[in-house]
């Protein structure tokens, strides 16, 4: 599958504050914060070596706070979080596919 383009990217402002991912096939998400971190695809955050996910929930703090949000080319964004985690790199794909199998 080609990387999906999206159709919107906005700030959703709720209680739980999160970010609100529509695409162009109509498909949505609203991921909190937390669940953004907790979902964080890097090497620190999921092993290399089996695809299991080391973070656990209860390790992503309540009222961790987006702190910054790039684009990495035409293809991710890179997510800075007020715990000082950054290195991870959210394909489009990956956030695409959130949208149709959700949060695990």
């Amino acid at each position: 599958m080609a990387n999906p383009l999206m159709a919107a990217l906005s700030g959703v402002k709720r209680l739980d504050a999160g970010l609100q991912f529509r695409w162009q096939d109509e498909s949505s998400i609203v991921l909190t914060i937390s669940a953004l971190r907790f979902l964080c695809p890097c090497a620190n955050c999921v092993s290399e070596i089996n695809g299991e996910r080391i973070i656990k929930r209860e390790d992503v703090a309540a009222d961790i706070a987006l702190v910054d949000m790039q684009p990495v080319g035409n293809y991710a964004y890179r997510i800075l979080f007020s715990d000082g985690h950054d290195s991870g790199i959210y394909p489009l794909k990956y956030l695409h596919q959130l949208c149709t199998e959700g949060d695990e």
